[in-house]
This record gives C-alpha cells, structure tokens and sequence, in this order.
C-alpha cells in the first residue's frame, strides 16, 4: 500500500503542518463529524435495533471445547451482579483485585489511583498493586494507526494472564487475583480484543503462537477473562458501602457527568444500567454513587458528546480539542448546569476537560465571564466526601482547574489541609514518606519468579 500524497506529490499522513483543508460542504462536515455526537442511552439502543449476541455464549462453548481456559469470578471474590443494557448480569468482583492501572493517571492524575487504592485501605478490601504490567498499548492504536489487532490481543492476554498468576508468588493458588482495570481506553480495547479473540480461529492461533513463546498459557491454552470490569463498575455496586463511610455533606453540590466513550460506547452490551439510576435509561456508572452520596445531578444538553480528547486529535489538531473540550462540554455545564463539578471516569477525558479550560480566555466572546470548573473522577469526588485529604490522597494540586470553591461546598476546610499537606512535603524530603501500599509486594511476578529467600541462597552462592 502506497503512502497518499497531496497535490504537489509530497508524502501526506494528515497530520500537524501537512493538514489540508478538505473542503467539505456543510452537510459532508456535519455528516463527517457526527460520530461526535454520538447518543447512546437504553431507548436510542433499543429502538428499531437487533439484538446483539452476548459474546459469553461463544467463550463458555469455546471453553467446553478445550480451546480456551475462562478465568471466572468465583465466590472467593465476593461478586456482586450488575444488570447491563440488555438485562444480562455481570458478575463484578469486590475482593481479590488485581490492580491494572492506567498510563495516563499514574503520569496526569495520580490522584485517581491513589482514591481508589485509598478507598479499598478503608473498607479492607485485599487487592494486588503490582508492577508486572504493561500498557494495553491501545493509544498507540487509536492514535496513530500502527498498532494492529495481534499485537493488542497478545498484549491483552498476557497482563490478564500475569493477573490470574500473580498470586503463586505469595504461596496462593492460580485466579486468586481477579483483573480490575482503571482506565476505560484500556476497557474499552479490551472488550473489543476480547471479542475478536472469541470470534476468530486464525487471531487466537497467531496469538497462542506468541504467548506460548512468553509461557503464558495455561496448559496450553489462551486464558480469557469471564468479566471484564471497570474499576467504576466496582465503585457502582459499592456506591452504599462508600455513602455508609461518608464525613462531608454534599448535597449543595451541583455535579455533571460525562460518561467516557470508551466505558459506554464501545460495547454498548456490556455496560452497567440499573433502574435505581435514572430510571435505567442512562449509564449507572458514576452518576450512581454520585446520587448515593446526596449530591444533585444536573442534567446538560450535550452529556452524550466526547470531551474531544479523540487520541488522532489530541495528537494532531489539537485545537479541534480544546475548542471542542471548551464549546460543547465545559461552557454546557456552567451555562446550562450552574455546576459546582463535572464528574467522569477514564483518563482521557478527566486530563482533556480539566486541562484545556484556559482556551476559553483565548475567546473573544467569553470576556469577563468564567468557564474554570472543577473536573474530577467519581471516585476522587466519593474519596472526598469520605474524608480523604484532599492533597496528599485525591492530589488536587496535579489538576489545572480550581477545586477550592468546591471544597468549601463540600464543607472541607481546604487552607487548613493545605498547611497539613505542605508540613508532609517537608517530612517528604526529610526521607520520611508514606505508603498506601507496602511497595515490597509490588515486585512479585509470575512465571519465573524467585521468591526472596531463594534469591538470598543464590545470592549467597
């Protein structure tokens, strides 16, 4: 396949300075651009649409004919079930997590791991915070187009393999640990790859082929996962166990959501509804323990849209991002919602909305007015209200726009945390840090692993 080119015969990839204007007509624009805007809800889903197959058919029958080995969610960790849009049930595991986290939290938002890892410490939930693990790579794929579906599967298959061993490495048996992942491109890429895997002989023999080279099958065979779940998954079916821990009141406070494309339109199948959430039309994710912690949930014209994030955009147009960030989401909540906070649950979308909000003083249009508004993850805002710091844990300092008038809705006395958190950077550079996590059990492994008594012997040799 030959590179395209442009009218004077240089290489042309669309992006940055080698942008051409296409030239499209308003109505090619409109119908270009329309994935935008995008609505999927339970009516918009259900109207005059086929319904789809429930890809867990395929992996029990695949399972039963000594193809595949599914890593189930079992007793052991407490699974609670969730209804999705077709009213199918979705086992969610509570206990036993490994933690698969996201790139671009741990490098934006640290704040967001940090909740939820703070949150599971309060309710003694087990869980696996290890370092053996990859990037899904699936930026890579959306952004630029040079990943491809082998190399997504393999990298898929191997983090949920090292995921379903992990525990051999504390003397505990295979699956003890059950995947949670944290960020929704990863979910989203993952459901996907998931499905392909499934529904192709010729990717899963490619990719047996591949991780048979890593030992990474289990007897033989690929090893697929029964669930695959968000971490807000898990925040919904806990959103009581969370209310039940709640210090600050915040029933003053004036949330939008917006529910990430990654979590909710791609595999629309396979996400969260529930009746109890607004009237089971919506996505239950994040708006569900939002509302369980007493907070009011606005509704604004444009929830549906992207953030404008995009991967290929942020890459290359980026203006197409920040205006698309500020006019269609950002000015929609303040404008239409008088929000106090907008509330979301992937990476992408908390770093675009949060970080591109000075593009509005660059508007003529908006002179004196003020778009600045708190962007945070669900479970940063239910952190919040159960008491977390809001700098050393939730680590709002890390996000562009003020949260100050929100923690004084919240009733949270933010000068004074302020002084607390800047007395910790000093106790910090003194050498005396925290942990939410002992940082000796993120280094374990699997295959292979030494345990620390053998690598002492053979030290000792």
């Amino acid at each position: 396949m030959t590179n395209p080119t442009g009218n004077d015969g240089e290489r042309f990839t669309g992006h940055g300075a080698e942008w051409r204007d296409s030239n499209l007509s308003p109505a090619e624009a409109m119908q270009a651009t329309s994935w935008v805007e995008q609505k999927i809800d339970k009516r918009s889903m259900l109207t005059n649409k086929d319904r789809v197959h429930d890809i867990r058919d395929v992996m029990w029958q695949l399972e039963k004919e000594g193809e595949i080995v599914v890593h189930r969610v079992e007793d052991q960790h407490a699974p609670r079930i969730a209804k999705t849009l077709y009213g199918w049930e979705k086992k969610i595991p509570t206990r036993q997590l490994w933690h698969h986290k996201s790139c671009g939290q741990c490098g934006n938002i640290p704040g967001y791991p940090t909740a939820l890892l703070w949150m599971m410490n309060e309710m003694d939930i087990p869980y696996l915070d290890e370092t053996d693990q990859t990037s899904c790579t699936a930026w890579n794929y959306h952004g630029s187009g040079i990943g491809n579906i082998v190399s997504l599967a393999a990298v898929f298959l191997r983090n949920f393999h090292q995921a379903y061993v992990a525990a051999k490495a504390e003397g505990l048996p295979e699956g003890y640990y059950y995947p949670l992942v944290h960020c929704g491109t990863s979910f989203g890429n993952y459901k996907e790859v998931r499905e392909y895997l499934l529904l192709s002989s010729s990717l899963r023999e490619k990719v047996k082929a591949i991780l048979g080279k890593l030992d990474r099958l289990v007897d033989g065979k690929l090893l697929i996962p029964e669930e695959i779940v968000h971490y807000s998954e898990w925040v919904h079916v806990m959103r009581q166990d969370i209310a039940n821990r709640q210090q600050f009141d915040v029933s003053g406070v004036r949330a939008t959501i917006h529910p990430a494309c990654h979590v909710y339109k791609m595999i629309p199948q396979d996400v969260i509804y529930d009746d109890d959430v607004l009237d089971g039309n919506r996505v239950a994710v994040s708006t569900g323990v939002v509302q369980s912690l007493g907070a009011q949930v606005i509704d604004y014209s444009t929830w549906y849209d992207c953030c404008g994030f995009g991967f290929r955009h942020i890459i290359s147009e980026r203006e197409f991002t920040r205006s698309f960030a500020i006019d269609r989401k950002i000015k929609i909540a303040v404008d239409e919602a008088k929000a106090d906070v907008m509330i979301g649950h992937d990476t992408g979308c908390i770093t675009t909305l949060d970080k591109n909000q000075w593009i509005a003083k660059a508007d003529e249009r908006n002179e004196g007015k003020d778009y600045s508004l708190p962007v945070i993850a669900d479970i940063q805002f239910a952190a919040l209200a159960c008491g977390a710091h809001p700098y050393k844990i939730v680590q709002s300092h890390w996000h562009a726009s003020p949260m100050e008038r929100l923690f004084e809705k919240m009733g949270i006395d933010w000068e004074a945390r302020k002084a607390e958190f800047e007395q910790y950077l000093e106790q910090v550079k003194a050498g005396k840090q925290e942990n939410l996590y002992d940082p000796r059990r993120r280094i374990t492994g699997g295959p292979g692993y030494i345990p620390p008594e053998k690598r002492m012997q053979i030290g000792a040799q």
